[in-house]
């Protein structure tokens, strides 16, 4: 062993009890593991930097500004709906359907955006059906894990991999290369937590104790216009609730404010006021319906005046507010402060009364848009204490279209060789932003920027390894332990090293440690390094057994649960992978290279 390797392996180990303990962010361990690369030499900076300009960085970024597209426009809301309206009220079949939603859509874009969009989803559905979202949210996260090996786009680390093979003279990896493995692996994980998986989640979680997540029901007023098209439509044939997630409570009809219930037979009139409850994402999604608009804006004191600092806040009332027993039309709550009231919360209580006529209550949380400093200003007095601004910022449905034909246009001029993917996803982020489906400004602030310093940085870690004869020395100490000992076993070791690495750092920091030792190791012994770089690929994608997992982070909270419990959970799932992945890869990629 040469100084070199010894200060690399110290610098190595270093960072991998940083990633594990997690003192400092993966991402600034990433970085200082770069710097200490360049300034102890083992680096010059023109390779250690060249990471950030390598096509992997190029097409995860690309590909990270074409899923905020999708989620700009909407067309992951509209396909998420689509699939869990089918599920009805039945939790089992709601599970299933969360699962197959969840590792279809995964299977195109990063598990990671997969999980956040059925994270509040999910919790909303969890709380109307009255059942811990306990028993949804880790199946959920295992769920789109578990398709990242079927297509070369599933999660960064199939480029990651995919851009390292390319340094050892290997063919980078095909669109749907990984599928005769990743297909499998996916069906007996969906499988596995279906039928025993499930049964082994703790329920640690009453319903009444669920956490906010934007998903408390606020009640408001919807105004039928007099040009509307639902006008003279049945409230079923309407489709608030189908296409909105609105539920109807009354409707309030002519000057007499007559009120009537809400019947799916009830036919509407021009005029009419629909008192509706929903969550206030689904709730602001009403300004962009024809025909229907929040009543309270029609009234807004600020329209026609500039709309400088204008915002949606959540707030709540306190002890001692004046508007505590008063309504908002007897207090003139809109004259006296500038401020609109959208929407009003109760908590486990169904409003059906007119906002104006509601007789408000400590703990009550207001829905307001108005001036910011009005906000603030009225904050200041005690009247309420701010919960928090609210982003208005509605999809924008009508470009979904172009999102969608982008992409899909992206992955087929890749997949059928017309373009090198990095080109491509590069070529789709500037059709996204040509046909404004998103604004660069809305992308740069969408991209998980860590992510790229990650892998920028980590890349160095592998050149390094390279260079310095790392690689070559640890595959020699590999090869002399095991290199008489049947290759299967080999590969068996580089998947459990693999998934070990994955649980303390990043699934792309283990493959790009872990892939240039298994690749020296398969050259040495003239095993055919494709299928190691495979086993790699699937094995980095297999981090169930702890929740450091970025999907896994995301559920951990909400599901209020614990270390053992992904152990439990995920420890025979990732033994069921191991026994899968170990008998197809060597099938797909035989192990002994043909003969020339």
């Amino acid at each position: 062993m040469t100084a070199e390797i010894a200060l690399l392996l110290a610098l190595l180990a270093a960072a991998l009890v940083l990633f594990w303990f997690e003192w400092v962010p993966a991402d600034v361990v990433a970085l200082g593991l770069l710097c200490a690369l360049v300034l102890t030499g083992l680096l010059p900076p023109p390779e250690a930097f060249a990471g950030f300009g390598s096509e992997t960085v190029m097409m995860i970024l690309g590909l990270l500004i074409l899923t905020a597209a999708l989620l700009r426009t909407g067309v992951v809301d509209l396909a998420g709906r689509a699939i869990l309206r089918r599920a009805g009220e039945d939790p089992q079949r709601l599970l299933l359907y969360v699962m197959l939603g969840a590792a279809g859509l995964s299977a195109f874009i990063s598990n990671t955006a997969a999980t956040a969009f059925f994270l509040p989803v999910t919790m909303g559905i969890a709380a109307r059906l009255r059942t811990s979202p306990a028993r949804l949210l880790m199946p959920l996260a295992f769920a789109s894990i578990l398709t990242s090996s079927v297509t070369l786009v599933s999660t960064s680390t199939n480029l990651v991999v995919s851009g390292l093979m390319t340094r050892y003279r290997m063919a980078p990896l095909g669109m749907f290369e990984l599928a005769p493995v990743g297909l499998p692996v996916a069906l007996v994980g969906l499988a596995y937590m279906w039928v025993l998986g499930r049964r082994l989640i703790p329920d640690r979680t009453p319903p009444d104790e669920l956490e906010d997540f934007g998903l408390r029901p606020y009640l408001t007023e919807v105004l039928v216009l007099p040009d509307s098209p639902l006008v003279g439509k049945t409230l079923e044939e309407a489709g608030l609730g189908r296409d909105l997630d609105l539920t109807v409570l009354r409707v309030v009809r002519g000057p007499e404010e007559q009120y009537l219930r809400a019947q799916a037979r009830t036919r509407l009139e021009p005029n009419d006021v629909l008192l509706v409850q929903g969550r206030r994402e689904d709730i602001l999604k009403v300004k962009d319906r024809a025909g229907v608009e929040i009543k309270p804006e029609v009234h807004l004191p600020l329209a026609g005046q500039s709309e400088d600092g204008v915002g949606i806040a959540e707030v709540i009332l306190l002890p001692g507010s004046t508007l505590v027993g008063r309504t908002l039309k007897t207090f003139r709550f809109r004259e006296r402060f500038g401020l609109q009231v959208l929407a009003i919360h109760r908590h486990d209580a169904v409003l059906v009364r007119k906002l104006s006529d509601v007789r408000l209550r400590v703990g009550d949380v207001l829905l307001v848009q108005g001036r910011l400093r009005d906000v603030a200003a009225v904050a200041g007095r005690h009247t309420f204490r701010i919960l928090g601004p609210v982003e208005d910022r509605r999809p924008l449905v009508h470009r979904a279209p172009h999102a969608v034909l982008i992409f899909v246009g992206t992955l087929a001029a890749a997949t059928a060789g017309i373009l090198p993917l990095p080109v491509a996803v590069l070529a789709g982020a500037l059709l996204a932003f040509l046909t404004r489906c998103l604004t660069p400004e809305e992308a740069y602030r969408e991209v998980e920027w860590k992510v790229i310093v990650l892998i920028g940085s980590l890349l160095a870690v592998g050149h390094a390894m390279e260079t310095t004869g790392a690689a070559r020395y640890l595959a020699g100490l590999i090869t002399a332990a095991v290199g008489h000992a049947d290759p299967l076993w080999l590969l068996a070791g580089f998947f459990a090293l693999t998934v070990l690495l994955t649980q303390p750092m990043s699934n792309q920091a283990a493959a790009i440690v872990v892939l240039p030792v298994a690749v020296q190791t398969a050259v040495q012994l003239g095993l055919n390094p494709r299928a190691f770089a495979a086993m790699i690929a699937v094995a980095a994608s297999t981090s169930y057994i702890t929740p450091l997992e970025p999907s896994c982070l995301m559920v951990y909270g909400p599901g209020r649960y614990r270390f053992s419990d992904f152990v439990r959970v995920g420890g025979l799932l990732t033994l069921l992978i191991f026994a899968v992945a170990v008998l197809l890869v060597p099938r797909v990629w035989p192990l002994v290279p043909p003969r020339p």
